[in-house]
């Protein structure tokens, strides 16, 4: 069964490669294609497009529909295209001529844009819920190990005290960064299109206001052109949030895979946490990280590969939209799952005490000796000659102790500034507005 067909029959060599693996991934659409097509009947009722029994028959129906894919026994059969045919055509069997008036004043178009906004929105939720946990064991750490004391690195080179407060801190307050760009991202996913239908809208009265409460949406995509042309620039917008942690994560598994290293030796992990090498018994490799560093680089590929393929694309639809899917799909499991094995492995993270007392490192404490001649009332620049020449006569003296109070520095961490902003940007997501609708629409 097609949507789209009438007596003609494509060549099954066109079917298979137009389909391609659409129908995989339509399963994860199947709850949200039931949601659009409840507030789309509902709507459909009170322009007189359906009569309130009819109505009232699809939406029943269409709830055990739902049962049936909460209970994993839902299944697009081989016979039909996707998960709009198959939901339709288990109405049609159900309910006959009245299962066939669901499609009125709708297209393909805009059923497939709202489940993806419906699928996309749950998406975001779900990986905010991830970050926030993350951040959480992030925080955690940082308080934990404030007074641990690491070298900080400019071009690789030693440069200044850093701190394994700071170290955690760092990556938590880039996750703040990362959920302002993600909530700017979910503004733009939680717009209603249904009501475009085919890209320009429908000769009937329909009530677009009506859907967009119905299912949550804050807002409605107003023009139907553009409520098409949406498709494809709101995936390559999640596509670049998305990235935007990822890149977070790289960063930091890089930092682990350079501390872990002998030649630093700032850190390590359990033996059950790392892996060992076939013919060198002593080794313990951070494969996790490196994982992690590699899954997180191909997600940051992610918005490259969705403007290459919408590239030149006029207005309309167009069937390359379709493999979109494919592509930005499965970078939200991706994602959490490194998001989830690298709190696994920073829960159980054994930092190595008092690593700057090694002589190695006393470089790291000249700006700390150029900051006391500056307080004892020498000019920074004479202060900054001074220490430099003693470094070049091997002359220089230091001392360990450090004292950094202003804000963000070793020993003010603003821990609790960067959570409370943390905390502000996870509210203004307002997933229980949606949350209160959606089960509204189910009751």
């Amino acid at each position: 069964m097609k949507l789209w067909q009438k007596n003609t029959t494509s060549l099954k060599e066109i079917e298979k490669f137009t389909v391609g693996s659409d129908r995989e991934f339509d399963v994860l659409l199947a709850p949200f294609d039931v949601h659009g097509n409840i507030a789309h009947a509902k709507m459909l009722a009170t322009v007189g497009l359906l009569t309130t029994n009819e109505a009232d028959a699809l939406v029943n129906e269409l709830k055990n529909i739902y049962a049936s894919i909460h209970d994993s026994r839902f299944t697009i059969d081989n016979n039909i295209e996707d998960v709009h045919s198959q939901i339709e055509f288990l109405l049609t069997e159900k309910l006959g001529g009245v299962g066939k008036k669901i499609h009125s004043a709708r297209s393909r178009n805009d059923q497939v844009l709202v489940d993806i906004k419906l699928f996309l929105r749950s998406e975001i939720e779900q990986l905010v819920l991830t970050v926030q946990s993350f951040f959480e064991l992030l925080i955690s750490q940082s308080e934990k190990h404030k007074n641990d004391l690491l070298p900080g690195y400019t071009h690789l080179q030693l440069a200044m005290p850093s701190s394994f407060g700071l170290w955690f801190g760092a990556y938590a307050e880039s996750l703040v960064d990362d959920l302002i760009m993600l909530q700017s991202a979910y503004q733009i996913v939680n717009k209603n299109p249904l009501g475009s239908a085919a890209g320009y809208g429908s000769s009937f009265p329909i009530n677009r206001a009506l859907t967009t409460e119905l299912l949550g949406f804050d807002d409605m995509h107003y023009n139907v052109v553009y409520a098409q042309m949406s498709r494809g620039k709101t995936e390559r917008i999640v596509a670049a949030a998305l990235a935007n942690i990822a890149d977070t994560l790289v960063k930091m598994s890089m930092d682990v895979c350079l501390y872990i290293n002998q030649n630093f030796g700032f850190i390590s992990f359990p033996a059950e946490l790392t892996t060992g090498s076939s013919i060198m018994p002593h080794k313990k490799n951070p494969d996790v990280f490196e994982l992690i560093r590699s899954h997180c680089n191909q997600i940051k590929s992610l918005p490259n590969e969705i403007m290459m393929m919408t590239t030149n694309l006029p207005s309309g639809y167009h069937r390359d939209l379709q493999l979109l899917k494919e592509h930005l799909f499965p970078a939200f499991t991706t994602l959490k799952d490194c998001i989830n094995i690298a709190s696994l492995m920073l829960n159980n993270i054994e930092i190595k005490k008092d690593i700057l007392s090694d002589a190695k490192y006393k470089y790291l404490f000249s700006v700390e000796e150029v900051n006391k001649l500056v307080n004892e009332g020498m000019p920074f620049r004479d202060a900054y000659k001074k220490i430099g020449l003693d470094i070049e006569a091997e002359q220089f003296t230091y001392s360990t102790e450090i004292h950094h109070t202003h804000e963000g520095s070793i020993g003010n961490l603003m821990n609790d500034k960067i959570s409370s902003n943390m905390k502000a940007v996870i509210k203004s997501f307002h997933f229980e507005k949606y949350h209160k609708a959606i089960d509204k629409l189910l009751a």
